[in-house]
């Protein structure tokens, strides 16, 4: 292996280490339209700006998930930020715990967003939008969304991903 090679190894192990400190929300972004539908858990998403005609955000999803090309061709996609309580639902959509029946949509209920793209009723906020733009940096698409709604829970907790595990808010 060369220099370059380890330097660069080292890197990514550091940069990976050094990120599973910085906790996140856990969101399922959705999709559905032509192309079918789809969600998978992320925890790489954030506003973009309130300012403007319509808030923005952006989300990141691997280039070879199989969720891309349907938020793609779709063109919507909703951001779905779950509650502390919500681990399973993170399990199912990431793959790490089986679909019931096959279906990760069996395990949540959903209601159809202003863009066609489904929002899970017990989120703790959902962002429902309209695909802007995406572009492919290294193994990911950003996808950037207008906002078109936004369904907010009455109360409820974050639930957060941090130093490899899940992680719940403390209010101090």
């Amino acid at each position: 292996m060369s220099e370059t090679t380890q330097q660069g190894e080292a890197l990514r192990k550091a940069f990976l280490d050094g990120m599973s400190r910085a906790a996140s929300s856990v969101t399922v972004v959705t999709t559905d339209g032509p192309a079918g539908r789809a969600g998978v858990t992320v925890s790489a998403m954030t506003s973009v700006s309130a300012d403007g005609e319509e808030p923005t955000m952006l989300t990141c999803l691997n280039a070879a998930s199989s969720v891309l090309p349907l938020v793609l061709e779709n063109g919507c996609f909703c951001i779905n930020v779950l509650q502390s309580a919500q681990t399973a639902i993170s399990d199912i959509f990431s793959s790490r715990s089986p679909a019931p029946g096959g279906d990760k949509f069996t395990a949540v209920e959903i209601f159809t967003a202003a863009t066609g793209a489904p929002c899970l009723t017990q989120a703790l906020v959902s962002f429902d939008c309209k695909l802007l733009s995406a572009e492919r940096i290294g193994t990911h698409h950003i996808c950037i969304g207008a906002v078109k709604a936004v369904h907010v829970a009455p109360d409820g907790e974050p639930l957060l991903y941090g130093m490899r595990r899940y992680l719940r808010a403390v209010a101090h």
